[in-house]
């Protein structure tokens, strides 16, 4: 059984999900109105903005004494609230600006600084992911586990790059060019949140990343977490609430992933 308290705040969290994936269907391939942030690479749309202002106007409403962070600015609250809600409201924005099929919707909330909700919700493949602290991990309501695989060379994992990768030499291509040289394969798909899900449901054995956000990962690792996997830091200590550093894994090839990562580096 879930606490009420938590409970409430699943049922919200996965409407959210749901209402900003349909912004995001709707959109899906047509003509968009493309910024930069940080970079030429740090994409932001329309949608972006539609999908943030849609979320924060409900929590507004409904939830007004809960602390929020959201990656377009979006934010309001104390940061000492008992809840604070962590949205990426299109994790995937430079694949969806380009008609590539892999982005989401990513939610997660803190209750008093520690994980407690976690929804990721990709509107194409209508799959969502959610896992509430104790009580497991699931995709369209069904359980999900962790895959069994104990041999790194058998294994297929998934990695993304800093939106810095043009002018860094902290780069990733080092760490890359390792784990294809090891593993059966490697994914670049462009989503944090759906790369640490899809290791919850046992797609990839295991994920790595640096220079996150913590709206990148705060529903992703929880839903990870309750589906019986592992998430560190590089060093093998629990991963910065920042997202800096992202280690995840089936929880077998953990210390696997953390030998080679240190070799590459």
């Amino acid at each position: 059984m879930i606490e009420p308290a938590l409970a409430e705040v699943l049922v919200l969290a996965r409407q959210l999900a749901r209402e900003a994936g349909a912004i995001q269907r709707e959109g899906y391939e047509q003509a968009h109105d493309i910024g930069t942030k940080s970079a030429d690479v740090d994409l932001v749309t329309e949608v972006d903005h539609a999908c943030e202002a849609h979320v924060l106007a409900e929590l507004a409403r409904r939830r007004p004494g809960d602390a929020v962070l959201a990656e377009e600015g979006g934010g309001r609250g104390d940061a000492r609230a008992e809840w604070r809600w962590l949205v990426d409201p299109l994790d995937g924005t430079v694949n969806y600006a380009h008609g590539y099929p892999c982005f989401c919707v990513s939610i997660g909330v803190e209750r008093r600084g520690t994980r407690a909700v976690g929804v990721v919700y990709d509107p194409l493949r209508d799959e969502l992911f959610h896992a509430v602290r104790g009580g497991g991990a699931f995709r369209n309501d069904r359980p999900i586990r962790v895959s069994r695989e104990a041999e790194l060379g058998r294994g297929l994992f998934a990695t993304g790059f800093a939106y810095d990768v043009h002018t860094s030499a902290d780069d990733n291509l080092a760490a890359f060019g390792a784990f294809v040289k090891s593993a059966r394969a490697v994914r670049r798909d462009g989503s944090a949140a759906l790369d640490l899900c899809y290791v919850a449901c046992g797609r990839f054995d295991g994920y790595w990343e640096r220079k996150l956000k913590p709206w990148d990962v705060c529903a992703g690792a929880l839903v990870l977490e309750e589906a019986g996997g592992r998430v560190s830091d590089l060093a093998g200590e629990p991963m910065p609430a920042d997202g800096r550093e992202v280690v995840a894994s089936n929880g077998s090839l953990h210390a696997a992933m953390l030998a080679l990562l240190a070799r590459a580096r």
